[in-house]
């Protein structure tokens, strides 16, 4: 079965189907520049023989959110619920720190965003969202694409970067076996 017959049967969004037309998994992964659609394939996958577990998922998230904190930290240098979202759930996947501190966390950023959106202040709505999404991955994988997704709305060019610190950071097999 194709890449692309597999990412339709996960679920995969249009635009990513259509990019991968007929490269295999591993060239995919070496091509892409869209983070939150790698995001979401590791996400969907976790679990899987071969593919990242939720804990190194989680990380990858949080360094996607920490491309866009400077934006949120220079709107709002006093407050630092965002970076305190990024750093406990840091520790949860180290094992430090418990679900419910990272629920925690994750509340007051949803709250630092809701600031921010109020304020219409996107870019500091979205670095703010992007460290809640990361923290949400945490209890459910599907928000790890998120956090990339989130980041990139503050700057575009985060897209590239969260894929780049896809392809550094975790290894995948190399094919996707839908329901395997």
């Amino acid at each position: 079965m194709t890449l692309k017959r597999q990412l339709k049967a996960l679920g995969a969004c249009t635009d990513a189907v259509e990019w991968v037309a007929d490269r295999d998994l591993l060239t995919a992964w070496a091509e892409c520049e869209r983070g939150d659609w790698m995001l979401w394939l590791v996400g969907r996958m976790q679990g899987k023989e071969g593919w990242p577990n939720r804990q190194a998922i989680v990380l990858v998230a949080c360094d996607c959110a920490e491309l866009v904190l400077p934006i949120y930290e220079k709107r709002y240098p006093n407050d630092d619920r965002v970076r305190n979202c990024i750093a406990v759930t840091r520790q949860w996947a180290s094992g430090e720190a418990s679900i419910d501190d990272v629920r925690t966390a994750r509340n007051a950023a949803a709250y630092a965003a809701a600031t921010a959106a109020a304020a219409d202040d996107a870019a500091a709505y979205a670095a703010a969202y992007a460290a809640y999404a990361a923290a949400a991955a945490a209890a459910d994988d599907a928000y790890a694409a998120y956090a990339a997704y989130a980041a990139a709305a503050a700057r575009l060019r985060t897209w590239k970067q969260c894929a780049d610190i896809c392809r550094n950071r975790l290894t995948i097999p190399d094919s996707v076996k839908v329901g395997a």
